[in-house]
């Protein structure tokens, strides 16, 4: 059950007009919060964002859940659940000994993985690219840093067979046709 002043920080976002995720980040900061205080643990600061994101979903949060691709099925599935209670579109299966049992193993978890070094670290890792990167999708050399490789125009007057880069308005080497 999230705390009553990260569900207000939540509405309060809302009414300012800003994002979902922005809402949904006051969650996390309170999971993140709640492993540091030794109520529970996470066996990575992935898991920690994932309980936040979660908890938001099914706090009211207009957090959509990700898209074919984007996550594991699994993940996705149980985002869309979230999601739905959270709207009101559907009446969640309160099972105690399930909660019980999730509890007693997160119990077991370390609290190592929300230090400020894990969570800059995953930071990190997480602007580098998102799940497309991690699923196999050709990336973009020229967004991570590598040399431009002309205007569309001059690769064209090159005589180069290239399909145009997904991430920018030029085209790229590392996304062939």
């Amino acid at each position: 059950m999230p705390e009553k002043r990260t569900v207000e920080k939540a509405h309060k976002a809302k009414r300012a007009g800003k994002a979902p995720t922005t809402q949904a980040g006051e969650f996390v900061r309170e999971e993140i919060r709640k492993i540091r205080r030794g109520e529970h643990g996470a066996r990575s600061p992935q898991q920690a964002i994932a309980v936040g994101l979660s908890k938001a979903r099914r706090a009211g949060v207009g957090l959509r859940p990700p898209g074919r691709g984007k996550a594991k099925e699994r993940t996705r599935r149980s985002a869309a659940y979230a999601y739905a209670a959270g709207q009101h579109k559907r009446k969640t299966h309160r099972q105690p000994r399930v909660s019980r049992a999730v509890s007693r193993v997160l119990k077991r978890e370390p609290r190592s993985t929300v230090s400020r070094a894990a969570l800059s670290r995953q930071a990190r890792r997480g602007a580098q690219g998102g799940a497309d990167e991690r699923l196999g999708a050709p990336f973009c050399r020229s967004t991570q840093g590598g040399s431009h490789q002309g205007t569309p125009q001059e690769i064209g007057r090159q005589g180069r067979l290239e399909r145009a880069c997904p991430r920018s308005h030029l085209r790229c080497h590392a996304y062939p046709a």
